[in-house]
């Protein structure tokens, strides 16, 4: 397989629900500016990007033969894997907050 075997849908749609969560009771403090409507569509699509993230990083070290991409956090597949799904997603966060809401 060219993803790590362990990535379920189940997986996804938790991990996708619980950001629309977390995400809806965050607004209260930012965000406050922005409708709910546009704001479920950022939530739904950052979470899609975080997703994408993680996929692209288990592919990219299957495809070079990793389990793990370091040893600085034994059990947890290195730092790499703590933040592969911030590297899509923070910066959409970031064009979305600088460009469309200034």
């Amino acid at each position: 397989p060219n993803i790590s075997p362990r990535k379920t849908v189940e997986g996804a749609i938790g991990g996708l629900s619980a950001n629309l969560v977390v995400g809806a009771l965050f607004k209260r403090y930012c965000f406050v500016e922005l409708s709910w409507g546009i704001f479920i569509v950022l939530l739904f699509s950052l979470g899609i990007l975080a997703q994408m993230g993680d996929l692209v990083e288990s592919m990219i070290k299957r495809s070079v033969g990793l389990k793990d991409s370091g040893t600085l956090l034994p059990g947890h597949g290195g730092i790499l894997d703590r933040i592969d799904a911030l590297l899509f997603a923070a910066p959409a966060l970031y064009y979305f907050k600088t460009y469309l809401l200034s």
